[in-house]
């Protein structure tokens, strides 16, 4: 028997309500019915995702020198203000100053572009300290292939067949746009006269039928400007950039779009608002369309199972899906500090699967090792792959702006052995 969720009330837009009580309150969505799901994104201007970002830089800082570097880097930027916090353990030598001006610049807070927060005139205090030995100790324990979790923890994985990328709808196209946005913010030039600024989000509303997505219901950007942009220069823009990345026909005269509804946005970035690493954990995944464990991602060297076991999940549900085993599949796994092995692995497929979740958890069992170890050494996690992750999601993308390769665990190299180990 399938242990019920005890976490939370959670509506699958092809699925049924489950409550804490351990009781179906609600019959199974009606396959021919019509709903709405929304998810949103922000680009790599806005002020978590600058703290993200500058988060993994430091990390892969460390990681370049010394590939068992030990990292967790916690990051505050507000009003011309840097502000580190953290754990480390490492004989390598980085100079965090140069990788956070470094990283400020190349997102594109230079040069009065935004008053308040500037690569070359920000103040940074670094409050980053050694790693507790009592974390180390657990795990560091045993032989190198037993080595423990660096944390306890529940980390959730998946994937679905709505777009190529194995991704739902909402999140994926919520990305797209801000990515096509963000190449059109970086070929402007003076001379054309630029008009968008680093800071940004945008919003997304997909119509399903069927179960399906189908259309798009309604389309949200909040994008930062200069202030000599029009409003109209700026809805073109931004519809054209819509057009672009949705599927042909998903706009039509009933889609409503709205630009910027508060009206002008000059001032944005850490000047605006401020910014925390880890504080957008469900734009990082699937835009709320699937569980979420809690933990956040950047900054975090792959012994932290938030992260690694995170990537693990998504991994071992893409090629579910990829390997025609499901539709949709979502994936989770629990750890203990300290303890190798995970202590739970729990699979939903939400009846899209001829497989009984038993064995689809006996095939993941044979398929890949999950321990921390078992995860980094499967997915090459000890390089320093991580600043390409903190914007734009780490699921579903290419690994960098120019679209060169994919993260290694968006892969689909699994999906043969999972087939073959099916019992």
């Amino acid at each position: 028997m399938r242990p019920p969720n005890v976490n939370a009330c959670v509506r699958r837009p092809s699925g049924a309500t489950v409550s804490a009580n351990k009781k179906i309150i609600m019959k199974k969505t009606n396959t021919t019915a019509t709903h709405l799901f929304t998810s949103e994104a922000v680009s790599c201007g806005h002020p978590d995702k600058l703290a993200d970002q500058l988060s993994d830089a430091i990390l892969d800082a460390y990681l370049a020198h010394d590939p068992d570097a030990r990292v967790a880097s916690e990051i505050l930027v507000t009003t011309d203000f840097v502000c580190l916090g953290g754990e480390l353990r490492t004989q390598a030598e980085v100079d965090i100053d140069a990788v956070i001006r470094r990283t400020i610049a190349a997102i594109g807070y230079t040069g009065g572009v935004n008053r308040g927060f500037d690569a070359k005139t920000v103040q940074i205090l670094n409050k980053m300290h050694a790693q507790s030995p009592e974390i180390a100790q657990g795990v560091d324990a045993g032989t190198r292939a037993s080595e423990g979790a660096g944390d306890q923890g529940l980390m959730f994985g998946f994937a679905c067949d709505e777009t190529p990328e194995l991704m739902p709808a909402p999140i994926h196209y919520a990305h797209a746009v801000l990515r096509h946005l963000e190449d059109l913010r970086r070929a402007q030039t003076p001379k054309q006269g630029a008009l968008l600024l680093p800071d940004a989000k945008s919003q997304i509303t997909v119509e399903y039928v069927h179960g399906r997505p189908t259309r798009a219901h309604t389309l949200l950007v909040s994008h930062q400007h200069t202030p000599q942009a029009s409003q109209d220069a700026l809805k073109e823009i931004i519809l054209q950039a819509w057009h672009h990345v949705l599927p042909k026909g998903w706009i039509d005269d009933a889609t409503r779009i709205l630009v910027n509804p508060t009206g002008s946005f000059n001032l944005g970035g850490p000047a605006g608002d401020t910014g925390l690493t880890g504080r957008k954990i469900i734009v990082d995944t699937y835009g709320g369309y699937a569980r979420h464990g809690g933990g956040a991602f950047s900054g975090k060297d792959p012994t932290k199972v938030d992260r690694s076991a995170a990537y693990a999940a998504r991994y071992l549900a893409k090629n579910i899906v990829a390997a025609g085993l499901a539709r949709q599949c979502e994936i989770q796994l629990g750890y203990a500090i300290g303890i190798a092995e995970p202590l739970s692995i729990y699979v939903e497929t939400f009846g899209t699967s001829p497989h009984s979740a038993t064995q689809l958890e006996a095939t993941i069992r044979r398929s890949l090792s999950l321990t921390p170890r078992g995860i980094r050494m499967h997915l090459g996690l000890n390089a320093p792959i991580y600043l390409a992750t903190a914007s734009g999601g780490h699921f579903g993308r290419a690994a960098g702006s120019a679209g060169e390769g994919t993260f290694p665990w968006e892969a689909t190299t699994l999906a043969a052995s999972l087939r073959a180990n099916l019992r």
